[in-house]
């Protein structure tokens, strides 16, 4: 099957809930319906679900607590378990495996966690599996802010390398007016780029169900676009909106991307400092200048340096000469020991291993 794009689609509380107080079980099927014949169709599809709350609010038989954090974080422990356990259920009709993520904000800025959730992401997709996530809300140190998996939602998608990322709201997209006081106000079907007239058109939260509103999705289509990710803002309860925008029909607001990923990706590997050298054979050399390959293990001369894994690194010719820069898959301890050795020797040396490679090609930019 062609390997078609990949497409973030995030759900508000409001959508999943059909303003009501519970998870709307029908809708959520319809919305099982368009994404299973997606998947079928050869697209990979990741879901940023919300709901958690609103799903412990009423499984608990909406009890009356203070409002404070941890009464929020025992319904979002409560609830992620019912939210999780119904996306399975209806998956299960079409026998579609989902696999469950939970992300904090912490998991994104850390290299690190960065990288094992990349890695845990491509690997649930290459296998046929939807990953399903969300914020985890339960053991979050910092408030629940507004709009968190807006955010995070765009923060999935720069993690996937998606090409369109498609946020599901009550609303219709962004109007030039708020609807809700002028029933003069337009849609704007394209915005070429987010200025600070847009963000105040954005205004503030919707409902009060969930925890994000208008402005916290152009916040969101704005890290997006900057990184290569066209976003979408489009009512959730259209029918069909899921498959007409994956195959191309105009729904909603469409923010256009601001830079190519790969520029995008350029831009932050050059930006970032290097935390030390790999320093490469005339075969490696030829294999990253010439066939534009990845970097093998068996192509490692030398390391200098301490550096974890995914921080920026040079990779260096004998000659002393730089000729890219790249984020390896393995840290200066691991590499010194798979140094010179075949890929396949990696998992008896190491005792784990992160991929045959030791950088990748699409985590490198030549010089």
């Amino acid at each position: 099957m062609e390997q078609k794009k990949t497409i973030v689609v995030k759900f508000g509380t409001s959508t999943l809930t059909q303003g009501t107080t519970k998870l709307h079980r029908p809708h959520m099927m319809e919305i099982v319906r368009q994404i299973t014949q997606l998947h079928q169709a050869g697209f990979r599809i990741i879901i940023v679900t919300s709901g958690a709350m609103a799903a412990g609010h009423d499984y608990l038989n909406h009890p009356q607590l203070p409002p404070t954090i941890a009464s929020k974080q025992l319904l979002a422990a409560v609830g992620q378990s019912q939210l999780i356990q119904t996306w399975e259920q209806l998956f299960s009709i079409y026998d579609i495996h989902i696999g469950q993520i939970l992300l904090s904000r912490a998991d994104i800025e850390d290299r690190e966690r960065f990288l094992n959730a990349r890695d845990t992401l491509n690997a649930l997709l290459d296998n046929g599996i939807i990953p399903v996530i969300n914020e985890n809300d339960a053991v979050a140190t910092a408030e629940i802010k507004v709009g968190d998996n807006d955010n995070l939602s765009a923060l999935v998608a720069i993690l996937a390398q998606a090409e369109q990322l498609y946020l599901l709201t009550d609303q219709q997209g962004l109007f030039d007016s708020d609807p809700r006081k002028n029933p003069q106000a337009k849609l704007l079907s394209v915005v070429e780029k987010i200025t600070d007239d847009i963000r105040q058109i954005a205004g503030g939260s919707g409902t009060t169900l969930g925890t994000g509103g208008m402005s916290t999705k152009v916040i969101a289509a704005d890290v997006a676009t900057r990184s290569g990710v066209e976003t979408i803002i489009a009512p959730g309860n259209r029918q069909n909106v899921i498959v007409d925008l994956a195959y191309g029909e105009n729904i909603g607001t469409k923010f256009i991307v601001q830079r190519d990923r790969l520029e995008s990706r350029k831009q932050w590997l050059f930006a970032a400092p290097s935390a030390g050298t790999i320093i490469i054979d005339e075969g490696a050399t030829s294999a990253v200048l010439i066939q534009h390959k990845s970097l093998l293990s068996a192509g490692i001369a030398q390391i200098e340096g301490r550096f974890s894994r995914g921080e920026v690194v040079k990779i260096q010719q004998p000659n002393g000469k730089v000729i890219a820069l790249g984020i390896p898959r393995y840290n200066s301890d691991a590499l010194n020991l798979i140094k010179g050795k075949k890929s396949q020797d990696i998992p008896q040396i190491l005792g784990y291993e992160y991929g045959s490679v030791a950088v990748h090609r699409d985590d490198m930019v030549v010089l």
